[in-house]
């Protein structure tokens, strides 16, 4: 049988584009986030912090199209948790590092949040079937989902516009207060023991 080009785009469903535009919105949140860094204009911090929210919502309707079509997938599900990776970890931390948590201290708590997010995302991925019930419906998450990230960085955002980053010195290590939320999002992201059902 002859392969056809681009097959795997010809193989996406509805529900796969909504996922798509997801991680399309986390990349503009990073670029904005640069771009800030860059330029200092605050525009694009604002801009880079809308995406994320965004791309939220096209978190939750690529699972309600999958549903409301009957089709959700194996590959849907792989590219659900890569755009989530980049929207809800990696987009939060570049903004928190853009915005000036950017110590070497802020940078590990940075990194852990991300890494934290990025196992979570893993382990339901190998799991998932285990916790689903007799229709295939996952019926809770462990640990928060990734997308509660968008709580620190909302947090994060109003304290930047407050002027209220607060950094702080530990002995010879320089951090920013705010960062403990991310440490926090990540931390629960992970626990086994909470359990929140799943819409």
């Amino acid at each position: 049988m002859e392969k056809k080009h681009f097959s795997m785009i010809r193989s996406f469903q509805l529900a796969d584009l909504f996922t798509i535009a997801n991680g399309c919105c986390g990349m503009g949140a990073i670029f904005h986030a640069m771009r800030f860094q860059d330029a200092g204009l605050p525009r694009h911090l604002w801009i880079a912090a809308a995406l994320v929210p965004l791309a939220l919502l096209f978190d939750v309707l690529d699972g309600s199209v999958a549903r409301w079509r009957g089709k959700a997938s194996p590959l849907g599900r792989e590219l659900d948790s890569l755009a989530d990776v980049i929207s809800f970890g990696v987009a939060p931390a570049t903004i928190a590092f853009a915005i000036g948590l950017d110590t070497e201290l802020d940078q590990v708590v940075l990194t852990y949040f991300a890494v934290c997010g990025l196992s979570r995302l893993a382990r339901f991925n190998i799991t998932a079937e285990t916790l689903a019930d007799d229709k295939g419906k996952v019926r809770y998450f462990e640990g928060t989902p990734i997308p509660s990230s968008i709580i620190p960085l909302a947090l994060l955002m109003l304290a930047y516009s407050l002027d209220l980053l607060l950094p702080v010195t530990i002995g010879e290590w320089r951090m920013h207060l705010m960062v403990v939320l991310f440490a926090i999002s990540g931390s629960l992201m992970i626990s086994k023991t909470i359990r929140i059902p799943k819409p």
